[in-house]
């Protein structure tokens, strides 16, 4: 058994970033947090300095590495999105499909399934953007392939056995009884791409909805006569909100109003990343129809948001910088609080002893300098 020591930098803890601490690694997992001189023997890592923080968590990767999942629903898909936000501090992630036909999901769910079983580095399970969303909210996601899902349907969409199932839906197309159809079968259900009335919002929660996909973005504002569905999000005190932090999708000011609404740990930053996010090109295909980024913000032949060019890193620096938070709470924001929004804390997002040696480290201007997965780099 390999003991590594991770010693000289800043350790984020519990209390915060402790220039002092090290951590000590076996067997993929962190087995002691210590103060102090490191202790002699095993292999010592370095830190030079730098910040080390617990692996970035992102529940919404469309795609990554030239790779689009939509588009290619293989183990080796998966492998290339992972390998692309892995330079950007990404240690577990969801592949997400866009909306689509029942068989692509199929195979979407049968390749995630396979990339688990196969120890593909950071997959955590797969989120299904859709197909059970609002033609009136429907960003770039094709209307045509929007459904009711019956029974059968459900069970499909719920079949993943050996990782987490993250639905996104618009809780006005569905029954309730299909929303806690859908959760009682494991799957976390969020709501998005809705054209959701407070009421019908509401509604969606109590039958067991958890969390709001890129929040502000494609589903009903907050007004002041109508809450909408952005008003249901800020209220609702049980509930998680992914969010967007690129400087395009949502103002900056918005973010700090959710962030002061919400309580501590139920906001989390997601990319909604496109393939062009470590890849080559800057265009790729989606439903037949080429989507750009032009100067890093990516849209549709229409003009329509599509997406984005952002990286985890970069959604935290953005966290820093537009947001004014310190960074030890925008890394929570991409590692602790999504891990505790999909049921895996105790496991991942802190740098404590018992959990994953999933670690990040940042220098000072919040770039990846090393990243490893269960204690490998």
């Amino acid at each position: 058994m390999t003991t590594r020591i991770f010693h000289n930098g800043q350790v984020l803890t519990a209390r915060g970033f402790e220039r002092d601490a090290c951590a000590v690694v076996e067997d993929g997992h962190i087995v002691a947090l210590l103060h102090g001189e490191p202790p002699s023997g095993g292999e010592r890592i370095d830190l030079q300095g730098g910040w080390l923080v617990p692996g970035f968590i992102d529940v919404q990767v469309n795609g990554g590495g030239g790779v689009l999942f939509n588009n290619d629903t293989s183990v080796e898909g998966i492998a290339a999105i992972g390998r692309a936000h892995r330079g950007f501090g990404t240690t577990g992630f969801l592949p997400t499909l866009i909306s689509d036909d029942a068989e692509v999901m199929r195979r979407a769910i049968a390749a995630t399934r396979d990339a688990i079983a196969q120890g593909v580095p950071g997959v955590l399970g797969l989120h299904l953007e859709g197909p059970y969303l609002a033609p009136a909210r429907r960003g770039t996601h094709d209307a045509g392939k929007f459904r009711v899902p019956d029974a059968d349907e459900i069970a499909m969409a719920t079949s993943l056995d050996n990782g987490i199932t993250l639905i996104t839906l618009a809780p006005e197309r569905l029954p309730l009884a299909s929303i806690r159809a859908l959760v009682e079968r494991g799957a976390i259900v969020c709501a998005g791409h809705s054209a959701a009335s407070h009421e019908e919002a509401r509604a969606g929660l109590d039958a067991g909805i958890t969390g709001f996909t890129h929040l502000y973005n494609a589903m009903s504002p907050l007004q002041g006569r109508e809450p909408g569905m952005v008003g249901a999000a800020l209220e609702d005190a049980g509930s998680w909100c992914g969010v967007i932090v690129d400087g395009v999708h949502v103002h900056p000011a918005s973010l700090k109003v959710a962030l002061k609404a919400k309580s501590r740990g139920k906001v989390l930053l997601v990319t909604d990343a496109m393939p062009m996010v470590g890849g080559a090109t800057p265009s790729f295909d989606l439903y037949g129809e080429t989507i750009t980024a032009v100067d890093g913000v990516v849209r549709n032949a229409a003009g329509a948001l599509a997406g984005s060019a952002l990286d985890m890193a970069s959604a935290v620096r953005n966290s820093v910088r537009l947001l004014g938070l310190p960074l030890d709470e925008a890394c929570r924001m991409a590692a602790q609080y999504p891990a505790e929004f999909l049921g895996l804390d105790g496991e991942r997002g802190r740098i404590a002893p018992g959990y994953r040696a999933d670690l990040v480290l940042l220098d000072a201007e919040v770039n990846v300098r090393r990243s490893w997965i269960g204690g490998r780099e």
